[in-house]
């Protein structure tokens, strides 16, 4: 069925189930299989030369799975989509499938902590330069790429600064030098707060385990393509090209439009394996038949918290996109549904101490390193998500010792805001 003109809520539930399943269920089913059994030699002959679709092994492909790819496709109005084992395996299959040794990316400044070392870190070790811009303008970005940039890569909302870039400048900067915009669309709440794509992205990440499956019961994340970018101008060869694993088959010939998908899954996930399990592509598909409505609630919980805590006298500052006093309100605007998300900063007053004994203090807001998830979450980065940033690198990414990274659940907001203020008054900041 073609999904393009159903609304969001509507392809959240229905893209992806397979209406002539014999056994009329309603769900789809989990299967547990590692391996498929080929009609015929030539049949798998045929499988593993890419010109039959059909299962070969579970690293690759997996019927619940598929499903699951399926609907996300659907959502954000892809050629395809890959799911992976996490947000961040994504972020290194799309890199690893674009740039090689010697080339380069060239990236926001304002990155999950995770990120930030998979780039400075773990792709220097190969050979894949990774050049931070000083700010999310797109000129900034512009003046690093050069011939040997692969592509350019931002979060739609930074984390957990929540900067928004300009979406469309940093799409025409990739565009100007032929090469495609990678979006972290992880606030985006899989499509549904932020679509890159509708501002001239051309590759989504996200991490599942956050919005897609609003549960916490699964690790996972997904990698859409787009279909839009033409990978023939020179730059690709590993896509336009002959393929060194598959006896010179060219990806971009055959699969056209989904190319770069593919790529994705005939080499970085069977070299990788980086793939999911079938039970947890099961929990994201259950995740997202309620997404668009956890996420609304979120939004205004959000909003309720934000407007509690700018007055408070115990706090510092508060970084909410939703306020106009937010250096990224105007671009939150455009590019986020309701211009805001269901995460918002607070700086406490104090030292880091003490920052600490409120954190500790709070009974329902879990302290984790998690967001999206339908209980509320704190988070303090300084000493988590982002600790093995250098003093230079937290003050460029926004990370001060008493920032609060909060997320917020599906609970009342009146007790989260009740629990917030027994905590404020416990630690007495």
């Amino acid at each position: 069925m073609d999904y393009r003109n159903l609304r969001f809520e509507t392809r959240q539930i229905h893209a992806g189930l397979d209406k002539n399943d014999i056994t009329g269920s309603r769900g789809v089913a989990i299967h547990p299989t590692a391996a498929y059994r080929f009609k015929s030699c030539d049949y798998a002959a045929k499988l593993f030369e890419l010109s039959a679709p059909g299962n070969i092994y579970t690293r690759l492909q997996n019927p619940t799975t598929s499903a699951y790819e399926e609907r996300i496709a659907a959502l954000y109005g892809g050629v395809g989509a890959m799911a992976v084992s996490s947000g961040m395996a994504g972020i290194l299959v799309v890199t690893v499938s674009l740039a090689s040794a010697g080339e380069n990316i060239v990236v926001s400044p304002y990155l999950y902590g995770g990120t930030y070392n998979q780039f400075r870190h773990t792709l220097r070790r190969l050979g894949i330069e990774v050049r931070i811009a000083p700010s999310e303008k797109p000129e900034d970005f512009k003046a690093l790429v050069d011939e040997n940039t692969r592509f350019i890569f931002a979060e739609t909302m930074g984390n957990p600064t929540c900067a928004v870039p300009d979406l469309e400048g940093l799409a025409a900067v990739a565009h100007s030098n032929g090469i495609p915009f990678v979006a972290d669309n992880t606030f985006g709440a899989g499509g549904y707060l932020c679509n890159p794509f509708e501002w001239g992205a051309d590759i989504v990440v996200d991490s599942a385990t956050k919005w897609i499956n609003g549960h916490g019961n699964a690790m996972g994340g997904v990698i859409v393509d787009s279909g839009s970018f033409p990978w023939d101008n020179g730059l690709f060869p590993q896509i336009a090209g002959p393929s060194d694993g598959y006896h010179g088959l060219n990806l971009y010939d055959t699969f056209g439009e989904a190319a770069f998908i593919m790529k994705c899954r005939v080499d970085g996930q069977r070299d990788l394996g980086t793939c999911p399990s079938p039970f947890d592509s099961y929990l994201m598909l259950l995740g997202l038949e309620t997404l668009s409505l956890r996420v609304r609630h979120q939004v205004e919980a959000t909003r309720s918290l934000a407007i509690y805590l700018q007055d408070h006298p115990k706090v510092k500052r508060v970084s909410y996109v939703g306020f106009d006093t937010h250096p990224s309100h105007e671009n939150a605007k455009k590019y986020f549904r309701f211009g805001a998300s269901g995460v918002l900063n607070a700086e406490l007053a104090g030292d880091v101490s003490s920052t600490v004994k409120f954190v500790e203090a709070l009974r329902l807001v879990a302290n984790m390193t998690m967001i999206g998830d339908s209980i509320t979450v704190v988070t303090h980065p300084a000493s988590t998500t982002h600790k093995q940033l250098s003093e230079t690198d937290l003050a460029a990414a926004g990370v001060t010792p008493t920032l609060l990274r909060i997320s917020l659940g599906l609970e009342a907001v009146e007790d989260i805001i009740a629990d917030f203020e027994h905590a404020f008054v416990k630690a007495g900041i």
